[in-house]
């Protein structure tokens, strides 16, 4: 696994709807959390939701085409604030608001990225198979080195979770484990000038 320069970690959707999702992921994402600031290395946040038109029919969304409003995370519900200990650490970082599972679509994380020159992307956060891989694709896709850490994700289910590792690893980019990741790094930010 060849270490690039400029790593962004993305925390995606810890929203309190997947709150049961993330029960032991939790603990991971904040010492992954802790590692990059201790670095001086970017965070970015994602939050999940949708309008009160987009819920409104006819449904433009094609989530909320396939979940049906009542599926769907409201903007500014209970459901669509961010969990309290990730509502702390993302204070006074960016939040990027998304609507679908990819977090680059109808966003402007691309150009964030682009503009900070990041070169690797480390996804964790929520649910594994839908929003994290698909970002992950994303990323990869878009050149980004990607990086899905296994033990900082959750799903709503175990085979949930490990078909989306499976896939993404087979396919596009690494997946790791969060002291794996958190070691490749802080050696390599520790051995820079």
């Amino acid at each position: 696994m060849a270490l690039t320069t400029k790593t962004v970690l993305l925390v995606i959707d810890m929203q309190n709807i997947f709150a049961p999702m993330v029960k032991s992921a939790m603990p991971n994402i904040e010492m992954l959390f802790s590692c990059f600031d201790s670095f001086g290395q970017p965070t970015i946040f994602t939050q999940h939701g949708h309008t009160k038109e987009e819920l409104t029919p006819p449904f433009k969304n094609q989530l909320v085409r396939k979940w049906g409003p009542d599926g769907s995370i409201a903007k500014g519900s209970q459901n669509w604030q961010l969990m309290p200990q990730i509502e702390k650490l993302a204070k006074n970082k960016p939040i990027v608001a998304k609507n679908t599972y990819d977090a680059f679509v109808n966003t402007n994380l691309d150009r964030m990225l682009r503009d900070m020159e990041v070169e690797r992307v480390v996804v964790c956060g929520v649910m594994t198979d839908c929003c994290c891989d698909t970002t992950a694709r994303s990323a990869f896709n878009r050149g980004f080195e990607t990086w899905l850490v296994a033990d900082a994700c959750g799903s709503a289910n175990t085979k949930q979770h490990e078909a989306g590792l499976k896939g993404f690893g087979f396919a596009f980019g690494n997946v790791v484990q969060t002291k794996e990741t958190i070691g490749m790094l802080s050696k390599q930010w520790s051995a820079s000038p």
